[in-house]
């Protein structure tokens, strides 16, 4: 008999994340390259969508809901009935039946995914409807999941400050792209991309949480005069980018601002970096900071939970209670991570040594391992 993990993969086929749809497409794909002897890895996915399951090779079946992805939120969030349920389902986020179901008599596990605390910490920076669906489906979550997934244990300790989750919450990181390296066209790409080289690179946007006017502050107070690239700016965010970079002392001609990149174009721009910022101290999985670990990019971040278990040893940590000491900090972190070709690739290779504990194919096994637990 063949025991069949069912895995939502809404973001794969409808993606309204891109963060999130690769998050899906890896998760899935490692399941696939990593179930044991006599399982298999199902998807399921909302009617329409412009994306193809086909990429993920191995996939052993699909079931398409009746509903299109806006609908399925929306009867999901309700606790409707969507045809869905029944067997062992895993949803990288949280969109998922979170109904009542019977794990002792009939088997049925449902676990979701939460990567990122902000809707809670931070909710001003979202959409009232995100918000409050987010806060719905934690209360499904703790009514009806047989587990939480989350990637950190600093996460979790918060999580469990805010629900009550219990044991039920579990900890598995997320990692950079399968195959992420630096591709062998990247000075082509980066032409491409209109980008110069040797630069700064830091991700986000212009939300308070993301703290990118401290990491510009940083930079500016390094005396360092580089070009300084951001990475996931928002379509539409980047006047507001520009001013918290002038505000902070980087002028408009340095910056080079661009938005969500696949993973080739978005590895070609580590490739040009001589240094990654990560300035934001919110409960969210740091996706970029992996991604640097991942292709040896001299590290600087500002203190957090997340940030010391993620990075542990693999760049500088910058701790500070205030924003002036913050950028201070960072500032004289980025002068000493620069000043010399043996300081940036001392660097580099703590990075890289770091990068390596982090692997989808691993969080795939614990992913199995979670199940069968359950």
């Amino acid at each position: 008999m063949v025991a069949t993990l069912r895995v939502m993969l809404d973001q794969v086929v409808a993606p309204t994340d891109p963060i999130l749809a690769e998050a899906s497409r890896e998760l899935a794909a490692a399941l696939v390259r990593r179930a044991p002897e006599g399982c298999a890895v199902e998807a399921i996915a909302p009617a329409g969508g412009s994306g193809d399951l086909d990429e993920i090779p191995g996939i052993a079946g699909a079931q398409r809901t009746a509903l299109a992805r806006r609908e399925l939120v929306t009867a999901l969030q309700l606790g409707v009935g969507t045809g869905i349920g029944g067997g062992m389902i895993h949803s990288p986020t949280m969109l998922a039946p979170l109904v009542r179901h019977s794990r002792t008599h009939d088997h049925d596990q449902t676990v979701v995914t939460l990567w990122d605390l902000g809707p809670w910490e931070s909710p001003d920076e979202y959409s009232r409807n995100t918000v409050s669906w987010h806060k719905a489906m934690l209360k499904r979550a703790v009514k009806h999941a047989d587990a939480v997934v989350v990637p950190t244990h600093a996460i979790a300790d918060r999580l469990g400050e805010i629900s009550k989750l219990g044991k039920r919450i579990r900890v598995i990181s997320g990692a950079a792209p399968h195959t992420f390296r630096v591709p062998s066209d990247e000075v082509g790409r980066r032409r491409v991309l209109n980008l110069p080289e040797g630069y700064i690179l830091l991700s986000g946007g212009p939300g308070a949480s993301l703290a990118l006017d401290i990491g510009f502050g940083g930079v500016a107070a390094s005396g360092i005069d580089l070009p300084v690239v951001i990475l996931d700016v928002p379509e539409g965010s980047e006047p507001a980018v520009a001013d918290l970079a002038s505000a902070a002392g980087v002028p408009e001609h340095r910056l080079h601002m661009r938005g969500s990149l696949d993973a080739a174009d978005r590895a070609a721009v580590y490739g040009g970096a001589l240094a990654f910022v990560a300035p934001s101290r919110r409960s969210a999985f740091p996706w970029r900071v992996v991604d640097a670990l991942a292709l040896g990019v001299p590290l600087v971040a500002v203190e957090s939970p997340v940030h010391t278990e993620i990075i542990a040893d693999g760049g500088t940590i910058v701790p500070g209670a205030d924003a002036p000491t913050l950028r201070d900090g960072l500032a004289d972190a980025l002068s000493t991570a620069l000043e010399s070709t043996e300081s940036a690739d001392r660097l580099a290779v703590m990075a890289a040594d770091r990068g390596r504990s982090f692997s989808w194919n691993e969080s795939a096994e614990r992913v199995w391992q979670l199940h069968a637990e359950l």
